[in-house]
């Protein structure tokens, strides 16, 4: 086990109308927000007005800027932070998914920052101050509601970009189960495919002696692949929302990182598919993930079929781990396929003709990941096995 810090200062409002809370909350922070979110859809369910009617009643003045997209976009970024400075705003509330939330992090550490935010997504300046960021959560997946974490697509390359830093995290994060019924089965998937990731990230460690968090890395994972077909199925059932949602964070806030190296070439990898082709982050990712495994599991068989073992139930072949290894990765692309989601690049409609563009911008920076370091020739190998 690595030596660790674990510090995740978020606080978690969950259940049921806890959105009622989101002005007295905020009204802790600031009198005066930015009040950031996506294209329309927390109208059509109610939860803007909920939001605004609570932001009101506590005294808080707010100024919009909607228009979030997935996969979020550097131009919102920088408008956002125009906005900021000009009407001197020191507090943004975030309202929606990850991207809203990643979005409204890019904006709280370009605030202060003298040069061009874009700086730190390309690892040319590090955040040294950040406006504080609170949350109303309406799609469980990335995990930004209490990650230190954000993703940002420059439309230039385009390029997509993660920064981490501590200064991001969320202040508060409101989580409402009731608010993600009106998710359509595939924004479901995909968000499930996204926490999944997260884990399995974290899961596939060069780390030795990691007991406690692989078990807990496990229970995370099979309570997603418990609840998902219900979710999917039964859009209103609260109890199965609820532990998707909770889920969700709990894959991405750290706990399941300590003591552990995560491995993160897959996200990478995707970051470039979804850049490129705007598809769902998760549906990257479901296509992705199982070919990464294929392409890496030699370098630890022993973890790979524990994985298929405790996770998927598989029984172990001791004379022939691998074959335990290949049924465990074929049950995850099962499991993907069953909840709707493309397997393969074909399936998803993306052509073939970029892959080796895609594997040099996603080695930018160098070899990715660290269960194995992937360089260039890897990740268009990987590519290439995706194209189905």
């Amino acid at each position: 086990m690595e030596n660790f810090v674990f510090h995740n200062p978020t606080k978690i409002i969950f259940g049921r109308n806890t959105e009622e809370k989101v002005g007295e909350e905020t009204a802790r922070f600031s009198r005066k927000i930015l009040f950031h979110y996506g294209q329309g859809s927390i109208k059509r369910i109610g939860l803007y007005d909920r939001v605004v009617e609570s932001l009101k009643k506590a005294g808080v003045e707010f100024i919009e800027l909607g228009g979030v997209q997935p996969n979020p976009r550097l131009k919102l970024v920088e408008k956002g932070i125009e906005i900021c400075r000009k009407e001197k705003i020191d507090f943004i509330l975030a309202v929606g998914g990850g991207s809203a939330i990643d979005s409204a992090k890019a904006i709280a550490v370009g605030v202060p920052y003298e040069g061009h935010v874009w700086d730190f997504f390309e690892r040319r300046a590090q955040p040294e101050k950040a406006l504080p960021v609170g949350v109303v959560l309406t799609i469980p997946a990335a995990g930004s509601e209490s990650s230190a974490s954000a993703v940002i697509t420059n439309e230039a390359g385009p390029y997509k970009r993660g920064i981490y830093s501590l200064l991001i995290r969320p202040k508060f994060a409101i989580m409402n189960p009731e608010v993600t019924f009106s998710l359509s089965p595939y924004q479901t998937a995909c968000g499930i495919a996204d926490m999944m990731a997260h884990v399995m990230e974290r899961y596939f460690t060069p780390t030795k002696n990691v007991e406690l968090t692989d078990r807990l890395c496990e229970a995370t994972l099979k309570t997603i692949i418990n609840n998902a077909p219900v979710v999917i199925k039964e859009p209103d059932n609260y109890d199965a929302r609820a532990e998707i949602m909770w889920a969700s964070t709990i894959a991405h806030n750290d706990l399941l990182s300590t003591g552990r190296i995560g491995d993160w070439a897959t996200h990478a990898i995707e970051h470039e598919l979804s850049a490129l082709y705007d598809i769902p982050h998760g549906a990257g990712l479901a296509i992705l993930f199982p070919y990464w495994m294929l392409y890496v599991y030699k370098k630890d068989v022993e973890r790979f079929a524990q994985f298929a073992s405790r996770v998927w139930n598989v029984e172990v072949n001791f004379r022939d781990l691998e074959s335990t290894v290949l049924e465990g990765i074929e049950r995850l692309k099962s499991f993907f396929k069953s909840i709707g989601l493309p397997t393969t690049l074909k399936e998803a409609n993306i052509p073939d003709d970029r892959l080796e563009e895609m594997a040099e911008k996603a080695t930018w920076a160098g070899p990715i990941g660290n269960f194995v370091k992937l360089e260039k020739e890897d990740v268009l190998r990987i590519y290439q096995m995706a194209r189905g």
